[in-house]
């Protein structure tokens, strides 16, 4: 979900003829790769609804074949099933692992806590392994899927996706040197749903709403926030110190225990500040990144971003042919991929925005590397940093005390 957009109309009209974006983000043939050789054999490991969203855009990659699907629930095997014609069905990942001998890679996308040994036991079988984040539910865990991942002989990605997105890669280093120093940081993830689902088999609602359960869940800190925390350590180049956090119900009052709406600060040893703030009582703003400098700000929304300049800030020479969209009396201009080769088919519209979710480039990365070579994007170590951090924030969350963040090792 993006946030603050102008109306269509206006948006449209201010992006006619402009002739920026070139000398801030990749083009379109990196945002949109052309993956070649024959399809190569993946299995999908959990079939929930990150699972669907795996599938949707796996479908979109030509290197790939989704020939194997395996997750425990009968019902949402036989759903997955359908949407992927010809893949064989497995109930449990072990069989999976010993039976197709083809399967070169595996996409684990099971509840958190379950990641560990699925993914251990998939590196120890001889597969590549992308695991979606956060990837484990205690520090342990973390620890031991960094450990395990730098042993294997095969390639492990953890599915941060900030670290993959193009409008991401390019601001990491814009945010250096356009902002000069940051002075402030915040973020916020707001969705108007309740996390609880419905069981599709007898017994099973436990299993089904394990973020509401408070024995296994990392809450909105841990399953939300890590993905955020993760870009902020990636652009400071730095991990924080400390977290306090509050957390209540606001709105979903059936019962459960497990916050619906949080507030966290991250605090880093130089006295910098991540404000975040979750909540899925409320939608407004969506899911954003501010980092805020002396020379501006860049804000980040997954498939958008913009940069603020300063009325004092200096400027470089490209801005005077940038896109800009008003937000609330600020001016900002629009990081988009490859403008001036969409000005000239006249179709600059469609570089406001990537033309994807954040997780297809994750999944285009890791295929990369598995097919390629290509140096994994996000390492199992930097995802255990982040889900670490995730796991502290949440711990901040529900005890209402501030918490020391150590150095990962």
């Amino acid at each position: 979900m993006t946030i603050l957009h102008p109306d269509r109309r206006t948006f449209l009209a201010q992006t006619v003829g402009a002739l920026t974006g070139i000398a801030l983000l990749p083009d379109l043939a990196d945002a949109v790769p052309q993956l070649q050789g024959p399809p190569r054999k993946f299995g999908l490991i959990g079939a929930g609804r990150q699972g669907r969203a795996i599938v949707a855009e796996l479908q979109k990659i030509p290197s790939v074949e989704l020939a194997v699907v395996c997750d425990t629930s009968p019902s949402r095997l036989e759903t997955a099933l359908g949407r992927v014609k010809g893949a064989e069905g497995f109930a449990d990942h072990r069989a999976l692992l010993e039976r197709r001998t083809d399967v070169e890679a595996v996409i684990v996308a099971t509840p958190t806590h379950l990641h560990r040994v699925i993914v251990e036991e998939a590196l120890k079988a001889g597969r590549h392994v992308y695991c979606e984040a956060p990837i484990a539910a205690t520090l342990d865990d973390c620890r031991a899927l960094a450990a395990a991942a730098a042993a294997a002989k095969t390639l492990c990605q953890a599915g941060f996706h900030g670290r993959s997105n193009p409008t991401y890669r390019r601001a990491q280093p814009l945010v250096r040197t356009e902002l000069r120093e940051i002075v402030s940081m915040s973020a916020q993830f707001h969705r108007k749903t309740s996390w609880r689902f419905p069981a599709a088999e007898a017994g099973s609602d436990r299993t089904v709403n394990w973020r509401l359960d408070p024995e296994v869940s990392l809450g909105l800190a841990g399953e939300a926030g890590a993905q955020q925390f993760d870009v902020a350590h990636w652009f400071r180049g730095q991990y924080p110190a400390g977290a306090q956090g509050r957390g209540a119900v606001r709105l979903h009052k059936d019962g459960r225990t497990v916050a619906d709406t949080i507030e966290v600060d991250l605090v880093w040893a130089d006295g910098l500040v991540l404000r975040y703030g979750a909540t899925l009582a409320n939608s407004f703003g969506g899911q954003y990144e501010s980092f805020h400098g002396v020379n501006g700000t860049v804000r980040l929304a997954w498939t958008h971003a913009w940069l603020f300049k300063e009325a004092d800030a200096p400027t470089q020479g490209w801005e005077v042919y940038a896109t800009r969209q008003p937000f609330f009396g600020e001016d900002g201009i629009v990081l988009m991929a490859d403008a001036t080769k969409l000005a000239a088919q006249g179709e600059l519209k469609a570089g406001a925005g990537l033309p994807h979710p954040s997780l297809y480039y994750a999944l285009v990365d890791f295929v990369r590397s598995v097919t390629e070579g290509a140096p994994v994007r996000c390492p199992m170590d930097e995802g255990a940093r982040a889900t670490i951090v995730g796991i502290l924030a949440n711990q901040a969350v529900t005890s209402g005390r501030p918490v020391e963040i150590p150095p990962f090792g």
